[in-house]
C-alpha cells in the first residue's frame, strides 16, 4: 500500500477533478474527466465516478497508486 500525502486545501471543500489538479496527479481538467469517469479514482474506498463530487478534509483519495488525504 502506498504511503499517504497530505494536500492542503483553502476552502472547506473542493470538486474531485479540482483536487486531482491541486496534487499534481494529473495535468488537465480533461484528464481528470477521462480517469473519474473510467472508473480509476477512489474516494474514502469506494470508486468515485463524479467529477464533481464534493470532498472535505480528512476525506482520502487513491489514484494511480498513491494515497492522498486532504489537509
Amino acid at each position: 500500500m502506498a504511503s499517504m500525502r497530505d494536500v492542503d486545501i483553502e476552502e472547506d471543500m473542493i470538486r474531485l477533478a479540482q483536487f486531482l489538479k491541486l496534487a499534481g496527479v494529473i495535468d488537465t481538467g480533461g484528464e481528470a474527466k477521462l480517469v473519474i469517469a473510467d472508473g480509476e479514482v477512489r474516494v474514502n474506498g469506494e470508486v468515485e465516478v463524479r467529477r464533481g463530487r464534493q470532498l472535505r478534509r480528512g476525506d482520502v483519495i487513491e489514484f494511480d497508486g498513491q494515497r492522498l488525504r486532504i489537509h
